[in-house]
C-alpha cells in the first residue's frame, strides 16, 4: 500500500519541478536579485501570482514595486517581457490598498495600481 501512494507523490513532485525549471530557466542577476528567465505562461490575478511565485520554492517570489521598476528599466538586458502597447502589465507584490496592488506597464513604461483580480503577467524574482 505504501508503494502505491508513493508513485503518485513522485509524479506530482516531477510536475512541480518541471514547471519551475520552465519558468526559472537561467536567471538573470540584477542588483541584489535574480530574475526568472521566463514569464508564467498565463496572465493571472495578484492572488494567484503570489502563490505561483512562492510555489516555485527556494525563495522565489513576486517582485516588490521598486524591484519591478528596476526590471522595467532593464527590460532589454533581461529580455523576454511582453512588450505590446496593451496586455503587458506585470504584477508587483506591493499593495496599494486592500483591493489594489502596484503593477508596471512594460509597454507604456509606467507604474500604477490596479484591482487585484485583474489578470496581468508575472515574472518571479529572488534575493541572492
Amino acid at each position: 500500500m505504501k508503494t502505491i501512494l508513493f508513485i503518485p507523490f513522485l509524479f506530482m513532485c516531477s510536475m512541480v519541478i518541471g514547471q519551475s525549471s520552465k519558468i526559472i530557466g537561467k536567471p538573470y542577476r540584477l542588483s541584489k536579485i535574480k530574475v526568472a528567465q521566463y514569464d508564467f505562461p498565463k496572465q493571472m490575478t495578484w492572488y494567484d501570482a503570489k502563490k505561483a511565485c512562492a510555489n516555485l520554492g527556494n525563495g522565489w517570489r513576486l517582485p516588490t514595486k521598486d524591484e519591478l521598476i528596476l526590471l522595467l528599466k532593464n527590460k532589454d538586458k533581461i529580455g523576454g517581457f511582453a512588450s505590446s502597447n496593451c496586455g503587458c502589465n506585470y504584477w508587483s507584490s506591493t499593495e496599494y490598498d486592500g483591493g489594489s496592488a502596484w503593477y508596471c506597464s512594460f509597454g507604456g513604461g509606467y507604474a500604477s495600481y490596479g484591482n487585484k483580480t485583474n489578470p496581468y503577467h508575472v515574472r518571479a524574482v529572488r534575493a541572492f
